[in-house]
């Protein structure tokens, strides 16, 4: 039977996406989108499906969010601000749309808990802060540190706890303590952690889903707080070289979009087992920052070696890789698409863009705070 459906954030990135993907099935979607001008230039919700009930408004807004959930089964919890560097200067923005905004909805849910079926929230792997490490002596270690005095020295891996040794990065798994570095990660931890809770409570089935280093096409290719491959696509459309930090060696899990969409339909219809638990949406493969940049180039057609000057930005984590098997098991679900076949994918939708290159400005007032250095 076809779910009533909301959409929180449904005219974004993924949450466009996700849309199209529940009207294919048949479902009835409602979507709740404030269509702030970052994401969305001009406040058009130009990838949103017709076939959706469009509902501008803010989550903080309980007005807003009380029309929107009427009716509804199930609701896809996935807007928010996104993009860990400019958390760092609007850290209140950040903190109130983030967690505030999903307590607003949250309230409203357990107003009328009986009515829903399943809550599914996007986290987010900044929740993790750094990933997971192990150290030569003393194993599996939390808690790695990268001091200032080594970041400032070019020596960009993290250090043990215990015996203050360069550790390695390995799989993380969501057993995984978190301790977020941004006030991005802060905000997604605080929103998944309190909608956990407070499912758990009020016997509201929930999942949260902690999405890797998601991209593909109808990414805010002109926001300059985006994901890194989008950044990275901007940049080489305007003939110029990527940008890298630090030594572009950083390890990330690259997950596309339709893999996320999957994801997030399959925590909706899983079995109960695995309400109450955060699950990893990525590839549990890896590749370095640097090796990426040069991947979108060639994929863009252009000939462009990253540019790595050795800056770093405070906020910013060195690696994190997934272990996927919980969502494997619970969920159902593996990723389908190579990062070859969705680099290509992006591609070929951003070469027909023609998005502006705000990282210049982004990196001027990052720099101008000290969060640049």
């Amino acid at each position: 039977m076809p779910d009533r459906v909301l959409v929180t954030g449904g005219a974004g990135f993924v949450g466009s996406h996700l849309v199209d993907a529940l009207l294919q099935r048949g479902d009835r979607v409602r979507v709740l989108d404030d269509l702030l001008g970052q994401a969305h230039p001009g406040g058009v919700a130009r990838f949103l499906a017709r076939q959706a009930e469009l509902q501008i408004g803010d989550l903080r807004d309980r007005a807003a969010v009380d029309q929107a959930l009427g009716g509804v089964d199930v609701v896809y919890h996935l807007g928010g601000m996104v993009g860990n560097g400019q958390s760092m200067v609007q850290i209140r923005r950040y903190l109130d749309v983030n967690a505030v905004g999903t307590a607003t909805l949250l309230e409203a849910m357990v107003a009328r808990a009986r009515q829903f079926r399943r809550l599914v929230v996007a986290s987010s792997m900044a929740a993790y802060g750094d990933g997971a490490y192990r150290c030569v002596q003393h194993g599996i270690v939390s808690g790695v540190r990268r001091t200032e005095a080594r970041l400032r020295a070019g020596r960009w891996e993290p250090l043990c706890p215990i015996c203050e040794e360069e550790v390695e990065g390995i799989p993380t798994t969501e057993d995984q303590p978190l301790r977020p570095v941004s006030v991005y990660g802060i905000s997604k931890r605080d929103q998944e952690e309190t909608s956990l809770v407070v499912g758990a409570a009020y016997g509201i089935p929930t999942i949260a889903l902690r999405y890797l280093n998601t991209y593909g096409s109808r990414q805010a290719l002109s926001n300059p707080y985006t994901g890194v491959a989008a950044v990275f696509a901007t940049r080489i459309l305007h003939g110029r070289r990527p940008l890298v930090f630090e030594d572009g060696r950083q390890k990330r899990d690259l997950v596309h979009v339709s893999d996320v969409v999957r994801a997030t339909i399959a925590a909706a219809d899983a079995g109960d087992a695995a309400i109450g638990r955060p699950y990893n949406v990525a590839t549990g493969r890896f590749v370095t920052v640097a090796e990426l940049a040069r991947l979108v180039a060639r994929k863009l057609g252009r000939d462009l070696e990253p540019e790595i000057p050795g800056t770093f930005r405070r906020g910013d984590i060195r690696h994190c890789f997934a272990d996927t098997s919980r969502a494997r098991e619970q969920l159902g679900w593996e990723p389908r698409i190579t990062l070859d076949e969705g680099a290509t994918e992006l591609a070929a939708w951003a070469a027909g863009e023609r998005p502006e290159d705000g990282t210049d400005a982004a990196n001027t007032e990052l720099r101008e705070l000290g969060i640049l250095t």
